[in-house]
């Protein structure tokens, strides 16, 4: 994989965060609507909010992946994640969440190209 197909990974990332805040946004506003409207900043309110939109966005990922390898942000920069099980999906998901700067730099100067969260957890991206 070469450096263009890099930069087609990288634009996937801006899309999907963009596609991520939307998300959140609408489980936050589900969220508040369910509370009552009460203060969602502070308390066990806010750590509930929290746990919700992670689990919301794992909810995603994870049915994307398994359905058919892509995002609607990998479908639109046609990319496809491979090799995937649902234990490497979990496994990508957590490590991506934790180490996705350090992937970015990782890709730089892996041989292929790969995020180092894709090597850790033994599936690969691929552009169609």
């Amino acid at each position: 994989m070469n450096t263009p197909g890099l930069a087609r990974r990288l634009a996937s990332i801006l899309y999907e965060a963009l596609l991520l805040f939307a998300v959140a946004f609408f489980a936050a506003w589900v969220f508040l609507f369910a509370s009552g409207g009460r203060d969602a900043t502070a308390g066990w309110l806010r750590l509930a909010l929290q746990l919700l939109i992670a689990a919301v966005y794992a909810a995603y990922f994870l049915s994307c992946w398994l359905r058919g390898g892509q995002t609607l942000a990998m479908k639109a920069w046609r990319i496809r994640l491979v090799q995937v099980t649902p234990r490497k999906a979990l496994i990508r998901l957590i490590l991506a969440a934790l180490l996705l700067p350090i992937s970015i730099l990782w890709a730089l100067f892996d041989r292929d190209r790969q995020f180092l969260h894709d090597r850790l957890a033994g599936t690969r991206l691929e552009l169609a």
